[in-house]
């Protein structure tokens, strides 16, 4: 899943996805204050586009530059609030604790020797700050799972749970079932998610 392979995704159709930020995102981040929010594997700009209306300051990293131009062209009201970046966060960490959210939504997060770019995404987060992981439930991908891909290769948050250190307060680390509809053709029907506190 390299950079072709998501550029070929975007372009191979008009809408990729449905315009609406993630269920997840919305319940567990509107109580939280506006405040500089990276948004990681944005896409096409949903859950950014939805942050920067209720008034945080957004970075907005993709590897695909289709689905930057696209997020960008619907970003018009509020262009002053979103940074679009191509970059590989798996490869390259974002500046350290720059953010009062990360949100990280189905962003394939390779398990890596020494948790490398897992830890840059921890580190972004700033003190008093919010990460917000949300991915495909196991049971659910090794259920109906591409053999190409082993669904073990990636992190799922009680990984990431264990590895936080007591700077870290876990809020939430749980499956729920999703409030939206799955993406078409497939059966992701619930959601494995974790909300963590950074301490101030």
């Amino acid at each position: 899943m390299d950079v072709h392979h998501w550029d070929e995704m975007y372009r191979s159709r008009d809408r990729v996805f449905s315009g609406n930020p993630n269920g997840v995102l919305v319940a567990e981040t509107t109580d939280l204050p506006p405040g500089q929010a990276l948004d990681v594997g944005c896409g096409e700009g949903a859950d950014a586009l939805w942050l920067a209306r209720r008034g945080w300051q957004v970075t907005a990293v993709d590897v695909s530059e289709t689905a930057l131009r696209r997020a960008a062209a619907a970003a018009t009201d509020v262009k002053d609030r979103v940074a679009w970046a191509r970059a590989d966060l798996s490869t390259t960490p974002p500046p350290a604790s720059a953010f009062d959210l990360v949100s990280i939504h189905y962003f394939p997060l390779r398990r890596g020797p020494g948790h490398t770019a897992l830890r840059g995404l921890l580190d972004a987060v700033a003190p008093g700050g919010t990460l917000l992981f949300a991915t495909h439930a196991l049971s659910d991908v090794v259920r109906h799972h591409d053999q190409d891909i082993d669904p073990a290769d990636y992190y799922q948050p009680d990984d990431i749970a264990r590895l936080l250190d007591p700077t870290w307060n876990v809020l939430i680390n749980e499956t729920r079932p999703r409030t939206t509809p799955p993406p078409a053709g497939t059966h992701h029907i619930h959601d494995s998610v974790l909300r963590a506190l950074r301490l101030p």
